[in-house]
């Protein structure tokens, strides 16, 4: 069987990481760049760490700043009419996944106009040519977007999100500066990190999963778990510890899939705004419990990478308990919400359980599951 791998042409990372993207983008013979963010990463001078430099080397540029925290199709379209209309040759995505999944549905659409309509994407695309050319510089240490193939876009018209899984929306260039991470607030930073960390584990745990990937991700679970609770509490060494772990979790699930965690947390945020990071930090801990007996051994891995002592001594029931306590005492440790209490309405469970079940990330999962096990799921969290 033959495994394919997916990454960056070019990554750079660590403070100061930025200050590399003026000069790529004269070698790359760029001409004029789209930034794709949100208001509130301008309004708090954010972007104007990047435009500054861009200023500085006389590089063009147009902005368009209207993204919402779960990107629309509209914010799509309204993407890929303010490209053309600037006639940008490049796309500057600096944000969080919001922002990094905009640009890669209008980077495909430029280059693959038959995909106009955006709803076309969903899924595998049998898209022809790689996207308008990315340059993304994540503000947040969760997605890991800047080197995944996936993005994920919610149809407002329709309460729910689509995953999209495509080679060609790969980033050229991933920039994964500590600077641009550090005036996220806490409640953010402790969201996006929990997010990374059900990217590693979902990742190490799905079907297909195999060495190389397990080899990210049980470091990206380190990394992760010894170093969010600094994120949170803005120390540098800590950001600049999460920003790594994240990136290497994206290298890892962005070629093997997700499971059932992201399946049930997309609808959560189509449905009710839930912000993905705190949607999956939520379930995770209840996930991974009933996916425990189809797991191995890993979940011995996963509590001795996170500093559970004496693993190796401990009984299968014992080291899986181990493993999904760990993850619940950091969930808790770090201010996410225990439960879904005041967020889902029983009245909304069938719809919900259908759509994770239809969910593009559901079919990493370890094992196959019911509409029933879905909803009870999500019953045990209200």
């Amino acid at each position: 069987m033959a495994y394919r791998f997916n990454l960056n042409e070019t990554s750079f990372h660590g403070y100061g990481a930025i200050e590399a993207i003026p000069e790529e983008i004269v070698k790359r013979g760029f001409k004029k760049g789209l930034i794709c963010t949100d208001e509130s990463l301008v309004k708090f001078k954010v972007v104007e760490k990047v435009t500054t430099l861009l200023d500085k080397a006389n590089l063009a540029y147009e902005v368009y700043d209207k993204i919402k925290p779960n990107p629309t199709i509209e914010n799509v379209k309204e993407g890929v009419a303010a490209f053309k209309a600037a006639g940008a040759d490049y796309i500057l995505a600096i944000g969080g996944g919001s922002s990094m999944d905009t640009a890669k549905a209008i980077g495909i659409i430029i280059t693959n106009p038959e995909f106009s309509d955006v709803r076309s994407l969903e899924g595998t695309a049998p898209t022809k040519y790689p996207c308008a050319p990315i340059i993304a510089v994540p503000t947040t240490a969760g997605t890991a977007a800047e080197v995944t193939i996936n993005y994920v876009i919610t149809d407002e018209e329709k309460h729910r999100k689509f995953v999209c899984v495509d080679p060609n929306d790969m980033p050229i260039i991933a920039v994964v500066d500590p600077t641009m991470m550090s005036s996220m607030p806490k409640g953010l930073t402790a969201a996006t990190g929990m997010d990374a960390l059900t990217h590693a584990i979902e990742g190490y745990i799905t079907k297909g999963a195999w060495a190389l990937s397990d080899m990210f991700h049980i470091e990206a679970i380190r990394i992760i778990s010894h170093n969010i609770e600094k994120a949170v509490n803005n120390e540098k060494d800590g950001r600049e510890a999460m920003a790594l772990g994240q990136y290497i979790a994206g290298m890892g699930f962005s070629n093997v899939g997700l499971g059932l965690v992201h399946a049930m947390a997309h609808p959560l945020s189509a449905l009710y705004d839930t912000p993905h990071g705190v949607a999956c930090s939520i379930l995770l801990p209840t996930v991974m419990r009933f996916n425990a007996p189809y797991t191995g051994e890993k979940y011995r891995n996963i509590a001795a990478a996170m500093g559970v002592k004496d693993t190796d001594k401990m009984s299968e029931e014992e080291y899986r308990k181990a493993a999904c306590d760990a993850v619940q005492n950091l969930s808790l440790a770090v201010g996410i919400p225990a439960n879904l209490k005041g967020i889902v309405k029983e009245s909304d469970l069938s719809f919900l359980a259908d759509s994770a079940l239809a969910d593009a990330c559901y079919p990493g999962n370890p094992t196959e599951v019911t509409k029933e096990q879905v909803i009870a799921i999500y019953k045990s969290l209200l």
